[in-house]
């Protein structure tokens, strides 16, 4: 099992094939309100207080619950912005991107001009892959005069996405002036940093993220993909071990040193972006 970040933020060969067993998460504007520790996995699911689901940390069996859970209340009223917002989520986190994107694009008839769900609309778009359009929504979501902090952290993801580094690393510098030290977009500016070859400042970001009280384990993950990178395989190891089984973290520091392993990696890495 690779580390936990997802591929399809990836646009580019030479990063993209370097991480293609890993998973590169950059989270999409979702809140996070738990905290792992070491001794007591993070609860996932939570159901925040605009009531709706954290997706990018649902499991996959929690996400199929959820997908059933709401889609039989949104299927009761489709007019329920909570339940379509629960709904386009869950769905999300199953993998039904081309669906959420639909549950969406409806509710945004149905309460027009509201930024919860614009935003929403946004992640789904994303998720399903259609940047161009998810970055649309994501900034007719925002208010320049009252900008949201998840929404540059959403619209610095689409950017990295589509391999605008410099423009996506912009925003989350904006997030970080209206949320400082919020480790949801350090995570986001840490695995930007990633996906162009600076590791050293990659690694310096997301072990700021993961001091926050508040960070969660996708965080660790992705720092302990990080050291693997830069061949501090023993403290990568141990990090991923913690979220992980110790055959699924080894694993993960098998198939990184296979990697770097390879012919021209570094040279790629640096050519990359």
């Amino acid at each position: 099992m690779p580390f936990i970040i997802s591929s399809r933020t990836t646009g580019r060969k030479t990063i993209g094939s370097l991480l293609a067993g890993c998973a590169l998460v950059l989270v999409l504007g979702g809140c996070q309100t738990t905290t792992a520790t070491s001794d007591e996995p993070r609860q996932t699911g939570a159901i925040q207080p605009s009531g709706t689901v954290v997706a990018s940390d649902l499991t996959r069996d929690q996400a199929l619950s959820a997908v059933q859970k709401w889609g039989q209340a949104y299927s009761a009223n489709e007019k329920n912005k909570v339940a379509a917002l629960n709904y386009s989520a869950a769905l999300r986190a199953a993998g039904q991107t081309d669906q959420a994107v639909q549950v969406m694009r409806k509710s945004t008839i149905l309460h027009t001009n509201d930024r919860e769900v614009l935003a929403a609309y946004g992640k789904a778009l994303a998720a399903d892959g259609q940047f161009d359009e998810a970055l649309r929504t994501v900034r007719r979501a925002q208010t320049p005069d009252n900008p949201d902090w998840r929404l540059l952290a959403a619209e610095g993801g689409i950017l990295d996405s589509l391999g605008r580094n410099e423009e996506g690393r912009s925003k989350y510098q904006q997030a970080l002036v209206l949320a400082p030290g919020e480790p949801q977009v350090l995570n986001n500016l840490g695995m930007s940093y990633t996906l162009t070859g600076d590791l050293d400042r990659a690694e310096t970001t997301l072990r700021q993220a993961l001091s926050h009280p508040s960070a969660t384990t996708r965080v660790r993950q992705n720092l302990a993909l990080v050291l693997g990178l830069k061949g501090k395989f023993k403290e990568a190891e141990a990090m991923a071990t913690r979220d992980l089984s110790a055959e699924q973290a080894k694993e993960n520091m098998t198939y990184l040193q296979s990697v770097l392993n390879q012919q021209d990696t570094w040279s790629d890495i640096k050519k990359a972006g």
